[in-house]
């Protein structure tokens, strides 16, 4: 259930409580006085206020305050029933300069002060200001443990009794790494890492992304299934078995280079049990407890349904995600703090371009929407998807910013991701023996709710992620069909994204069924891997073996390629309108679909025309089907063979295969 914060003292601060000794004179303090102060670092001209989170032994018994320069200052100090803890608010002038300031920690009653270092750095130029990933994008999700391993070196994070050191902060020792690398094991780590990624940045370019979202880098010390990330050890700290905090900043850089966003996958729920607080917890009610386990419900429809319980509320809301992850308490205003300040600090820290949050609907609605504002206010430009995962538009479409719901909620939130559209791609594209409401009824249906939505330019659209099976086996194996999954992701309205493999159609390898065997290893990452799909000349050499899996890959590739390369000069495909014609025939006495998909987006200029043929037979257009938009022949582009073409009666569309041409207006 949901707790109020069980203890909270705030001291007003007013004095010095040093004067009498100087700065230079004070002791730095040992890792026992001051074990951590988060966030690791701050900058000039920032509009979010500073809170610092200081944990050291019984740090409560001591006064703080920021001495031997001005500019900076504790204005309050907030206790909890944690004598380990304290935050400190922090107000920073706007004429401050960068560097390193102190924080003076002086006891309340009998012994010596002692100092910590804490710095301020400069603000990049235009960071306020920064952009985001649009509609103009193609976003490539990579789960980093099964992409790349360029560093075998870290596969099991680092030796015992090194310090991680960023260059941030004070360094604080890592726990040993509980999980250790089995590549053998579907849910055990595998060893990529962030250089793995750098190492094939140009890849992922030539493949027409234009973005990055990678499953969470941060520490996940869980003793079994720790390869994911979603159960967070330490948030302000890098995975060693990735790299560290320097490599990630380098990592955004060289993809900034490339001309590839970097969007981060954070996680504001819940935390893992191995997470360093839950062995000294700052507040009781830093998370939610209960008598005995409980799970959360998942009944997203509690928050917008006016028949709801508060018991089934509560459990929303409350209810862990698994046991492994400790579910956040939001209503705490310190543990709100915490997250607002945490987000704001990486994208401020490795530049980012976006963030994505998981499992939305399971935080408590009203500090999230707190949260979003927070972060908006910094960043007015920046983009944030929410995983909302539901099937029911009106209970997606509930979360997206300034939705007009009736009960008046806003949740802040930019951007939703499509799982209406995600179900009903995969669905539709299976279906061969269909009825009047199956096939590719099931894709116009989706769009045409688009009503429901606030923002169509804000949907993230993707027929998979990391939570699916490979499109590879949904689509049976079929090539053909993976090539319209990827037609539909490219032109339809909103952000595409595409799951990283998926664009050559890869398939499971299961020693056993589970999650981990949907997240396979990208052939060629790995040193003696024999095939190397990162590589055109592997692909070409892949499509020769006898692994009936890749004999497609280089095809399929290529398709993609081309495809999203072209997705990036398109005004119509990013900002204009859908037009839409469904297709029915009657077979005796039924009116049924026949199984096709016709589509304009389009501009005042320009227009792209779209046709799925979801059949196993040859179709001919009837242009008089589509006249209302443009009478009589037009020529136009194949987007995918350069060839001209007239669009006209009797222009043939090949079975399981797509037309799309771009036209001037």
């Amino acid at each position: 259930m949901k707790r109020t914060l069980i203890l909270i003292t705030t001291i007003l601060v007013v004095v010095s409580a040093t004067a009498a000794t100087p700065l230079k004179k004070i002791k730095t303090a040992t890792p026992a006085q001051v074990t951590r102060v988060e966030p690791l670092s701050w900058w000039t001209g920032m509009k979010t206020d500073l809170q610092l989170m200081v944990q050291g032994k019984d740090i409560a018994s001591y006064n703080v305050s920021f001495e031997g320069q001005d500019g900076i200052s504790v204005t309050s100090v907030t206790l909890t029933d944690n004598p380990d803890f304290l935050f400190a608010d922090v107000c920073i002038s706007d004429g401050l300069q960068p560097g390193t300031y102190y924080l003076v920690f002086t006891p309340k009653g009998k012994g010596k002060p002692f100092k910590y270092p804490y710095i301020i750095r400069e603000r990049r130029k235009g960071s306020a200001e920064r952009e985001s990933y649009t509609t103009a994008d193609m976003i490539y999700l990579i789960m980093p443990d099964r992409f790349a391993n360029a560093d075998p070196s870290n596969d099991n994070g680092w030796p015992a009794g090194r310090k991680y050191e960023d260059g941030s902060a004070m360094p604080y020792a890592i726990p040993p790494m509980l999980q250790k690398m089995d590549r053998d094991s579907t849910l055990g780590r595998h060893g990529g890492d962030l250089q793995g990624i750098i190492d094939h940045l140009d890849y992922i370019a030539d493949l027409g992304a234009t973005a990055i979202w990678n499953t969470p880098l941060l520490l996940d010390n869980q003793d079994f299934e720790s390869y994911h990330g979603y159960a967070c050890a330490d948030y302000y700290h890098i995975d060693p078995r990735f790299g560290d905090n320097a490599m990630y900043k380098s990592f955004v850089e060289k993809s900034h280079e490339k001309g590839l966003k970097v969007i981060m996958d954070i996680v504001t729920n819940h935390c893992g049990t191995e997470h360093w607080w839950m062995k000294d917890t700052p507040a009781k009610d830093w998370y939610h407890t209960f008598d005995t386990y409980t799970q959360m419900n998942a009944l997203f429809s509690v928050y917008m349904d006016p028949h709801a319980s508060v018991r089934d509320l509560e459990r929303q809301e409350s209810g862990w995600f698994v046991p492994m992850m400790p579910d956040m308490n939001l209503d705490n205003p310190l543990v709100l703090k915490y997250f607002q300040q945490w987000a704001v600090w990486w994208v401020e820290y490795a530049d980012l371009d976006g963030l994505r949050v998981d499992t939305y609907p399971y935080n408590e609605p009203g500090p999230m929407s707190e949260w979003c504002k927070a972060v908006l206010n910094e960043y007015p430009n920046l983009n944030i998807v929410g995983e909302c995962w539901d099937m029911h538009i009106p209970q997606v479409a509930y979360w997206q910013k300034d939705n007009p719901n009736v009960n008046g909620f806003n949740s802040n939130l930019p951007s939703i991701m499509d799982f209406p559209l995600q179900s009903a791609m995969w669905t539709a594209l299976c279906e061969e023996n269909i009825n009047w409401d199956e096939g590719m009824t099931r894709i116009y249906t989706v769009i045409a709710q688009d009503f429901a939505y606030k923002d169509l330019d804000n949907m993230m659209i993707f027929f998979a992620n990391h939570d699916h099976a490979r499109t590879g086996d949904v689509l049976r194996g079929d090539p053909r069909k993976v090539k319209l999954a990827l037609t539909l992701l490219a032109t339809l309205r909103g952000i595409p994204q595409i799951y990283y493999g998926d664009e050559m159609m890869f398939r499971e390898k299961p020693v056993e069924w589970n999650d981990g065997s949907k997240r396979i290893d990208f052939p060629g990452g790995w040193a003696g891997d024999e095939a190397d799909l990162f590589s055109a000349e592997g692909r070409a050499a892949a499509g020769k073996t006898s692994d009936a899996d890749y004999t497609s890959a280089a095809d399929l590739h290529d398709y993609a390629a081309k495809l999203f390369n072209w997705r990036k000069t398109s005004d119509a495909i990013h900002h204009g309108k859908t037009l839409h014609f469904l297709s029915r025939k009657n077979v005796g006495r039924r009116n049924i679909t026949d199984n096709t998909y016709a589509y304009f987006r389009y501009t005042d200029k320009e227009a792209v025309f779209v046709y799925i043929n979801n059949t196993e037979e040859p179709r001919a257009l009837d242009w008089n089907h589509y006249r209302e938009f443009v009478d009589g022949p037009v020529t136009g582009v194949n987007v995918m063979t350069g060839e001209k073409v007239v669009l006209k009666d009797g222009v043939t569309v090949a079975p399981k295969s797509s037309l799309i041409v771009q036209f001037a207006r």
